[in-house]
C-alpha cells in the first residue's frame, strides 16, 4: 500500500516541483516503485520528466472528469520504477467543472485508492494555490512535505497553509500530518540563508529534514532538458541533497513500521 505524500506551498518559487520530481526519481533509484501525480495545470513536473503536456491525449484531467481510468493515463518516465500521472492545461478547467460534483474534495482520493497497491510511494505535486485542486491533493494524502525557499519572505503565507491543513484535518482527512519542511535554494555563504534556516527550525520544531537543497546551477538547468537531476547531473551537489532526502523519507517509514 503506497505512502501518499503531497508537496505543497501556496507561495510560488519555493522549489516545490523541482523537489517532487527529484525526490520521486531518487526514491525510484533506491528501489521503490513510485507514481508522481502532477496536480498543477502548469504541468511543470510532467515536462520535467520529458513528457510534452500539449501532446497528451489522456492526462490527470481526463481521469478527474471520469473519462478514463488512471491506468489509461499513467505514463512511464525514463527511470525504472517511476511513473507519472501527467497534467495538461485542461486541468485548469477541472476546478470549475468539479464545483457542483458531489464529494468533489475526494475525487483524487478515490482515483488513487484504485491504484495505490501498485506503488510504494505516490507523490503529489500540488498547485501553488489553496484552491480545489490542492484540497484534493491534501485529502488524498497521508502526509505533507513543505518546501521552504531560503529567502526573506520564506515564511510568508505559511499561517494560511496551516489553517487550510487544520480545516482538512478537522473535516475531510483526520489522518493528514505534516511530515516535515525541506529547505531549498540554500546558500551557506549567504547570511540570509542561515537566518531562514534558524527561523524554519523554530517554526517547525523537530520537523525539518536534515537534507538541505542547495542553490545549484544543474538543478535549474535539468528541467529544460526534460530530466531529473539524477539523469542530468548525478554527481552534483543538488543530486546528493535529493538522494539524502529520499533516504531520510525511507528511513522515517521504516521506523514507523
Amino acid at each position: 500500500m503506497a505512502k501518499i505524500i503531497a508537496l505543497t506551498n501556496q507561495k510560488g518559487g519555493t522549489g516545490k516541483t523541482t523537489s517532487t520530481v527529484n525526490l520521486a526519481a531518487f526514491l525510484a533509484a533506491l528501489g521503490k516503485f513510485v507514481l508522481l501525480v502532477d496536480l498543477d495545470p502548469q504541468a511543470n513536473a510532467t515536462s520535467g520528466l520529458g513528457i510534452e503536456p500539449e501532446k497528451l491525449r489522456k492526462s490527470l484531467y481526463h481521469t478527474l472528469a471520469g473519462q478514463v481510468s488512471p491506468q489509461e493515463a499513467i505514463r512511464k518516465s525514463g527511470i525504472l520504477g517511476l511513473e507519472i500521472l501527467p497534467a495538461s492545461a485542461d486541468l485548469a478547467g477541472a476546478t470549475v467543472e468539479l464545483v457542483n460534483v458531489s464529494q468533489r474534495e475526494f475525487r483524487l482520493q478515490k482515483l488513487l485508492s484504485a491504484i495505490r497497491t501498485n506503488y510504494d510511494y505516490i507523490l503529489i505535486d500540488c498547485p501553488p494555490t489553496l484552491g480545489l485542486l490542492t484540497v484534493n491533493g491534501l485529502v488524498a494524502s497521508e502526509s505533507i512535505i513543505i518546501p521552504v525557499q531560503c529567502e526573506y519572505y520564506a515564511l510568508e503565507g505559511l499561517g494560511q497553509l496551516f489553517n487550510t491543513i487544520k480545516l482538512i484535518q478537522d473535516s475531510l482527512q483526520p489522518n493528514l500530518e505534516i511530515l516535515g519542511a525541506v529547505l531549498t535554494m540554500y546558500d551557506k555563504r549567504n547570511r540570509l540563508s542561515r537566518q531562514v534556516l534558524k527561523e524554519v527550525i523554530r517554526y517547525f520544531p523537530g520537523r525539518v529534514f536534515e537534507a538541505i537543497i542547495p542553490r545549484n546551477v544543474s538543478l535549474a538547468e535539468a528541467p529544460s532538458h526534460g530530466q531529473p537531476i539524477l539523469k542530468y547531473d548525478p554527481h552534483s551537489k543538488g543530486a546528493k541533497a535529493y538522494r539524502q532526502l529520499a533516504e531520510e523519507i525511507i528511513s522515517l517509514d521504516s521506523q514507523n513500521i
